[in-house]
Order: C-alpha cells, then structure tokens, then sequence
C-alpha cells in the first residue's frame, strides 16, 4: 500500500483539477484528510473521564432572569444572530427538496414557523435579529426558491453554502469525480462541524461582525424546540463564554447521544464513536452519563473568527463509509459539538427537554400534529393537560414512513393525550375523531387492510382485527 506521504501528494494533485470547488474548498478536504491518516484521533482514556460540576453544565434554572427593561432586552438581541443548519433533505420522509419545507402543523413548514418566531421576536423588542441558513449543495438551489417569500418580512435572511468536499474511493484513495462521477454522487458536505471555516469563508462572519453582532445560535432547522432563548443569550453575554452547549437529561430514547465531560481540566464531548468497545453499556446507561448533547449552540462570533484563522479548530474526524454505484467511497465528517474543547469558558446549560423536540420521522410528526401540543405564534408548546413529562412513544410501521402515506393514513390525527405508546403495524388506516389511551397495539394480518373507525376510543388493546376493536 501507498506510504500516507505518497497517498496524501497524489489526492492534492488530483484535487487540484476539480474545479467545481473553491481553493479554501481544496485546502479544507486536503487537511481534514491528513489529520485523518495521521490518526491523531486517539480514543478517550477512561480513567480520566469526570462527570462536570455545575459550573461547567449550568442547570438552567439558575440562570439569572432576563433585564426587566425592554430596551435592555433589545440591546441583548441586537448581538444575536440565528443560524439553522439547513443542509439536510427530506428523502428519509419520502419528500424531495430540504427537510425544512416539510409541513409541520397549521399548513406551516419548518422554516415557516423559524421565520414567524424571529418577526415576532423583531417586532416585540423592535430588534433586528437575522436569520442565517447554512445550506448544502443539495439544498441550495431549493432554498434560494423558497426564502423569496419572506422578501416582505422584517426579517434579513441571509444563505450561504457549507463546503462541498469529493468522496474518496477506498481502493485507491482518488478523488470519485476525478473517476467521471461529477454529479451529485461524487460529493458530499463534510458535516455540521464546516459551519465555523464557512461562516468565515463565505465571508458573513465579517460582516455580521461589522454590524456589532456578538453571538449566533446554532440549531438543526427540524428541532421544533431551539427558540431563541434570552436567559441563555443574557448568562453568556455577563460570564463572558465564548461556547455554550445545551444538554438535556437523557431518557431512554436518547442511549446514543453525544454527552459532555471533564476530562484533564476542559469540558469536551464525548460521542459513542469515541467510546472503547468495553465501556459502550456504561456510556448508554442514564445512571453515569445523565445528560446528551441538543445541537443547540451558541457561540461567540469573535471566538470563530480567532480560532477559525488560526486552523486551531480540529475536531474529531467521523468516517463515513457509503457506496457510490457498487463502489465503496469514505466521506470523512466532524460535527459542531466537538468544537466546545477549543473554545474559552465554554459551559454547557442543562435545559429543559422542551428545547429538544426534533422531528425525524413521521412518528414525531404524529406528536407535534396531535392535540399534544399547540401552535401560538410560531412556537409550538406542549399541551399543559398532559400530566406524564415523557412524551408517548410512537412507532409506525414501514407504511407510514413516507409523509404522503402517512398523511393519507389519518384522516385526522387521534388525541394522543393520555397515549402511553403506540405500535402500528401493517396496512391500517384511521378514521376521524380517534382517542388513544394507555398502552396501544394495532397490527394488521398480512394481506388484509384493518379500518379503525371514526370515533373510536382504544384503551390499554390490542388490536389484530376488526373484532378486538
């Protein structure tokens, strides 16, 4: 095999010719390339692993309250700038185009509702608050379509692209869209982790600068809950962090999310990639590990510029190996939440589970259309006749995986209020004014279509056919 010098000269020659990217482009893949050969990625010494104080993850309900005055909460807001990660497409729910036109209640689209929440917020405090979508070469050309109407808001939208970095192919490390792969395929945008080099690179991080703007929010644009938050925006201003992570105590659901630690002295994140074979069952349990990782962040402008300039930002490298028509292909990815152990007096902030409500499947979409939650200016809350803090637990079979078959499944959503969970599975279809309460099962027989009629109200069944209703 080819020394890693020998690999690493022959994919910076190759990648000079591809002139679909940007120079910066070029740099970033070629270095985030070597670092990965250089396997720096050393695994976390266990022993060393130290559960944070308090002064490191914040509970929330310590936070100072937010300034009385109007015109000090419009100063606050005035160094604000939201960002919502908008790279990713709606193809796992069966919809073409960015995940974040995905109708989410009211007829209104993720990106409906991020917009309405910052006018409101704009029109309150008479702020300008922009919003910033960092989109991938997939949802580009989509998005610019889509923002032309919000041309009449009081909000600045601002677009700009994440990197776009070529799939390497295994066999011989060369570049794919040097082997005649230029479309789509032979791309693939490197992960949250690029907001920092192309906030700086599209050139926003100045000019947002320039503007006196002082923090940004980060948040994926399909978590219903990352609303702009003053008592966080107000801690970090006054303690001078540079980085804040919001965590959430971990149910079972979440086994797998990233959590933060101390380890020789700096608060980092520690993901389960990270984790040695032996100690995966302790770093899933609730017990040892409480609280995972929201990707709501918020970060200090400044702080990106200084550490961006100085390539000081080298995060854990996550492969990523797919298959490009019957050719094995690596994309080499880093997330934004590793970048906490660069920054100075970075904290996390334990806040409520509230500020964590993604939607990823159709299961969730059943939660947040349902008379669980309520819609008032843009902010979706949960309904207060709920007692349980959990949410249901929902799973859907394959038939309900796409939106449209989903949608085309439920005349109406069923009041879920008292649901424990739910498990649907086969060819069933559901009626109007639906009550589901406790623990519910419904499975249809192979072959056979099972109708649950209008009005119906299932308690603690389970459900085989039309007899059991």
């Amino acid at each position: 095999m080819a020394t890693d010098t020998a690999k690493i000269s022959q994919l910076k020659s190759a990648v000079a010719n591809l002139n679909q990217i940007s120079e910066s482009e070029k740099t970033g893949f070629v270095s985030l390339v070597s670092r990965s050969l250089s396997g720096e990625a050393q695994q976390v010494e266990w022993s060393k692993i130290q559960t944070p104080t308090d002064e490191v993850v914040v509970p929330y309900d310590t936070l100072a309250p937010t300034p009385e005055d109007p015109e000090e909460t419009r100063k606050l807001l005035d160094k604000l700038v939201v960002l919502k990660l908008n790279g990713g497409l709606g193809t796992t729910m069966g919809c073409t185009g960015p995940k974040s036109v995905i109708e989410v209640r009211n007829g209104l689209t993720f990106l409906d509702l991020i917009v309405i929440q910052i006018e409101n917020l704009n029109k309150k405090y008479g702020c300008s608050v922009p919003l910033l979508l960092m989109n991938s070469f997939n949802t580009h050309d989509d998005t610019q379509k889509i923002i032309e109407k919000y041309s009449n808001s009081n909000i600045e939208i601002h677009t700009f692209n994440q990197s776009q970095y070529p799939r390497i192919v295994v066999d011989d490390f060369v570049p794919l869209p040097s082997k005649g792969h230029t479309d789509k395929d032979g791309w693939y945008p490197p992960g949250h982790g690029d907001v920092f080099p192309s906030l700086k690179n599209s050139g926003k991080l100045d000019a947002l600068l320039s503007k006196g703007k002082e923090y940004v929010f980060v948040a994926n644009s399909d978590n219903l809950g990352a609303v702009v938050d003053l008592k966080i925006l107000n801690h970090l201003i006054r303690n001078k962090n540079e980085y804040c992570m919001e965590v959430t105590p971990k149910t079972l659901a979440d086994v797998k999310g990233g959590t933060l630690i101390s380890y020789e002295g700096k608060v980092q994140l520690l993901e389960i990639a990270q984790v040695p074979d032996q100690h995966v069952n302790e770093f899933k349990s609730i017990e040892k590990f409480k609280i995972f990782n929201t990707n709501n962040l918020w970060v200090n402008l400044k702080a990106i510029k200084r550490l961006v300039e100085a390539d000081a930002l080298k995060m854990e490298i996550i492969p990523n190996p797919k298959e490009v028509d019957g050719i094995k292909v690596l994309q080499l990815e880093t997330a934004a939440g590793a970048a906490i152990r660069f920054f100075d007096h970075a904290i996390g902030i334990n806040v409520p589970r509230s500020r964590f409500l993604p939607v990823k499947a159709t299961s969730d979409l059943l939660l947040v259309q349902s008379d669980l939650y309520t819609l008032v200016d843009g902010f979706v809350t949960r309904n207060p006749a709920r007692t349980i803090p959990a949410n249901p637990s929902i799973e859907l079979g394959p038939e309900f995986k796409k939106v449209a078959s989903f949608l085309s499944r439920f005349k109406s959503i069923p009041s879920i209020i008292e649901l424990d969970s739910l498990k649907v599975a086969g060819d069933v279809w559901f009626g109007v004014g639906i009550t589901l309460k406790g623990k519910v099962s419904i499975a249809a027989k192979s072959g056979v279509k099972l109708e649950i009629p209008d009005g119906a109200v299932l308690q603690n069944k389970e459900i085989n056919g039309p007899e059991d209703i």
